[in-house]
């Protein structure tokens, strides 16, 4: 264990210096990853700030139900009390029949009904608000509700439900694809660099070999300078997100302001930022040891 801390500790130095003699190099290596990453980091939180924003409006879709015919209030109480004790229900609004009357002829500006009609044909309804807009669960709601005693009928206009959640699962796959795209990317980035370190210090390398360093021993001080480099860029990605997050807040809360709305963006959470952290320093580390060994194979072949 002792001995693997020495070897540890001597490859950190190795790293350090290699990095003293271009650290210009190395910070444009950190930037450019951080600029490539920023953006499916981007775009993930949009996704994530545009579902939640959606969760928070009130556009919403709805399940419209219509009581029987001739229902009395006990049955309208009790459909509240019941729908306000559902653990799907988000939130409901009964619309009484008279109500439901006014509402459409000031919506369609129609004359007074009451005039062309003998009586009310409109039942009594509720509007409910559902805490899942999955259409899958929407549906899965309005079956179970429609069958409830004293409801006759329960409509859903789950369009809006539907193009939402397209909308948001094309994004998500857009950012995943960029992701991987980025991280081949990341990976090639640092096999590059890594590689012309491997070329420019072969000399030394080629000693450390004669004097029976192993290949581990050659690659590790490679592995730490991109580990390090690699969360760097991460570290930059993060920064510019929040960045542009708060750039955008400003315009975004005037907006939403002319709606009486409130809504702030959300960054990067805090497993969130570890996990792009972690990715981005083993990517750069994974391409830094492909590096190093493909350096050693032909360095081996060659005093073969």
């Amino acid at each position: 264990m002792r001995r693997w801390l020495v070897h540890c500790r001597r490859a950190a130095g190795t790293a350090a210096r290699r990095a003293a003699r271009s650290p210009l190099a190395l910070l444009a290596q950190a930037l450019v990853i951080g600029m490539a990453v920023a953006l499916p980091l981007l775009l993930h939180l949009c996704v994530q700030n545009l579902s939640r924003a959606a969760g928070q409006s009130g556009a919403d879709p709805r399940i419209t139900l219509f009581l029987v015919a001739g229902s009395n209030a006990e049955v309208a109480q009790a459909l509240a009390a019941r729908l306000a004790a559902h653990a799907a229900v988000a939130g409901h609004r009964y619309v009484p029949r008279d109500e439901a009357l006014v509402e459409l002829r000031e919506r369609h500006g129609l004359p007074d009904l009451s005039d062309l009609l003998p009586g009310n044909p409109l039942p009594d309804a509720f509007t409910v608000r559902a805490r899942d807009l999955d259409p899958a669960a929407l549906e899965a709601l309005r079956a179970e509700v429609a069958g409830w005693p004293g409801v006759a009928e329960a409509h859903l206009d789950a369009a809006w439900a539907r193009q939402l959640q397209a909308g948001l699962a094309f994004a998500r796959a857009l950012a995943i694809g960029i992701a991987a795209l980025l991280a081949l990317v990341l990976v090639a980035s640092a096999f590059a660099v890594s590689a012309l370190q491997a070329s420019r210090d072969r000399e030394d390398i080629a000693v450390s070999r004669l004097l029976g360093a192993s290949a581990t021993f050659v690659r590790r001080p490679f592995v730490y300078l991109a580990l390090a480099v690699g969360a760097a860029g991460g570290a930059i990605a993060l920064g510019l997100s929040a960045l542009c997050l708060r750039a955008a807040e400003g315009p975004l809360q005037a907006l939403v302001s002319l709606y009486g709305g409130q809504f702030a963006l959300v960054g990067a959470t805090p497993a969130e930022s570890v996990t792009l952290v972690g990715g981005c320093a083993l990517l750069a580390a994974l391409g830094s040891w492909l590096a190093a060994t493909a350096h050693l194979r032909r360095a081996d072949r060659a005093h073969a």
